[in-house]
């Protein structure tokens, strides 16, 4: 029996996918929150699953995240011909009105800490840029540097009226915490969590050292906090998300140029986990397949095949959710309710061993009957569902750069160069051909772009192989022109990383 969810009147969702997957929470702050359950458990990384509860203390920052993010301020003050000591007096007045904890000491080191104010401004302005989202419209205290290292990190945060402040749960809503339970139950973890360790938190960088400047003390929350529900102890693709990350780290590329094809792989595997998860939930034992158009300027039948596909992905989801809550009915515990002397009363009871349902704002669970009580709770499920966890599989296929509506009027599968570049740098240790390099992104990643991997498809009449034959052709060329694949002849290419590391690592 799972553990109950904290903060539910129900928990579906959670039995499929764990808690928890958040549509808002896109790939990058999944690894930014990653790194903050990494940062509290550097001793034991990555540790397989055991009796004692995975907590972590994230680090506030609100001084750092207050000089990028709440200081419209300096770029002004800089700009003015006046004094150096007098644009320190003027923008420390003014930055005053809006800071929080701050204190005066604090600008007392700042002062100290750097030649001028011109000088203070610039590196202000380095870290802007370097900043997720930084020109969004997000709140100042849920805007993230881009993490250099163990100073940058920080959680999503909330400040009240008051200035009162508390972590926030819509852009770190706990699936990098699901991330770091997935990394730590694969095969290789242990492996992984020693190498993150090492190179992002036992050799700072000379941006962390900026932002150490910048920031002060570390600003740490009061408590630890335990990380989310994972229902599974193993599986297939938590060991492919690891080697994945393993792949990456062995290329010849500093660690944070790696971080970004990590995040693009990390959001394509969990995109999988997600539909591998609902098909499993529907009894359904095929595997995923993502049938990709290579975008081409003519339309073509792959064009409509994988708009269909990327529709029946959608569709897979709610329906987990609609089979997990009706199948119930085929359990011999629900029969047997059914047929005891309270049946009302023992469905009730069932429900609430199975979902959480114990309780019901609107109407008094106890007084439906079985079949009053699936219903309930299946519209209930589905209405949350709805909400966020339904919108997984179209926010994250776009994040990641694997659709698009590019030329056409709905959403197909189409992935961009920075896809194609990550899967690439992720696959390929050295050279492969290209034939073998489609067949291995069907094997790992269920992506369908030739007439091999596509067999099914044209046997149904669906599309016809010269068409996906063509596709792959487009793909070559594309990775052609990235610099990604190398031609012997007209029919011989090779798909190459350009940052395989030659020798021993």
């Amino acid at each position: 029996m799972a553990p109950r969810i904290e903060h539910g009147s129900f928990a579906v969702d959670e039995h499929i996918w764990g808690h928890r997957l958040y549509d808002e929470q896109l790939p990058h702050l999944v690894i930014l929150e990653f790194l903050n359950v990494l940062q509290s458990n550097l001793n034991d990384p990555l540790r397989a699953p055991s009796s004692v509860k995975i907590s972590y203390q994230p680090q506030h920052q609100i001084r750092l995240r207050s000089l990028l993010f709440n200081n419209p301020y300096v770029e002004v003050v800089r700009a003015r011909k006046i004094p150096d000591d007098t644009k320190w007096d003027t923008w420390i007045e003014l930055f005053k009105r809006d800071a929080v904890e701050m204190g005066d000491m604090f600008f007392d080191h700042l002062r100290k800490s750097f030649i001028s104010f011109d000088d203070f401004a610039r590196s202000i302005e380095l870290l802007r840029s370097s900043a997720f989202e930084g020109k969004s419209n997000k709140r100042w205290s849920s805007k993230f540097v881009f993490p250099f290292g163990p100073d940058a990190l920080y959680e999503d945060l909330r400040f009240d009226a008051n200035d009162n402040v508390s972590n926030d749960r819509r852009f770190f809503a706990r699936t990098g915490e699901l991330l770091y339970l997935m990394l730590g139950r694969a095969s290789n973890g242990r492996v992984l969590g020693h190498q993150l360790v090492e190179r992002l938190f036992r050799q700072p960088s000379n941006m962390n050292r900026l932002v150490k400047v910048l920031q002060g003390p570390v600003q740490q929350a009061p408590n630890r906090r335990d990380v989310g529900y994972l229902p599974y102890a193993q599986l297939p693709r938590f060991d492919r998300l690891c080697d994945d990350w393993l792949a990456i780290l062995a290329r010849d590329i500093p660690i944070y140029d790696g971080l970004d094809h990590i995040t693009t792989m990390t959001g394509l595997n969990l995109l999988l986990y997600f539909l591998e998860r609902g098909k499993n939930s529907l009894g359904d034992v095929e595997p995923v397949e993502i049938v990709c158009e290579v975008v081409s300027s003519q339309r073509t039948k792959v064009r409509a095949l994988s708009g269909e596909s990327f529709q029946a992905n959608q569709t897979i989801s709610l329906r987990a959710v609609k089979a997990l809550v009706e199948n119930i009915r085929t359990t011999p515990e629900w029969e047997a309710a059914l047929n005891s002397e309270d049946p009302k009363g023992e469905c009730a009871h069932i429900m609430a061993e199975r979902f959480q349902y114990d309780k019901d704002d609107e109407i008094d669970i106890h007084q439906l009957s079985g079949e009053g009580l699936i219903e309930k709770l299946l519209k209930k499920a589905e209405t949350r569902h709805a909400q966020h966890v339904e919108k997984i599989h179209s926010t994250w296929s776009r994040a990641i750069g694997l659709s698009s509506r590019r030329l056409a009027r709905r959403v197909r599968y189409a992935p961009n160069d920075r896809l194609l570049k990550a899967l690439v740098v992720t696959v390929v240790d050295d050279r492969m051909e290209f034939g073998e390099f489609l067949a291995e992104i069907y094997r790992r990643y269920g992506l369908v772009i030739g007439h091999v991997e596509g067999i099914r498809h044209i046997q149904n009449n669906q599309v016809d192989q010269e068409a996906l034959m063509i596709n792959a052709e487009h793909l070559e060329t594309r990775l052609y022109g990235l610099g990604l694949v190398r031609r012997l002849s007209d029919s011989c290419a090779f798909v190459e990383n350009p940052f395989h590391r030659q020798g021993d690592m």
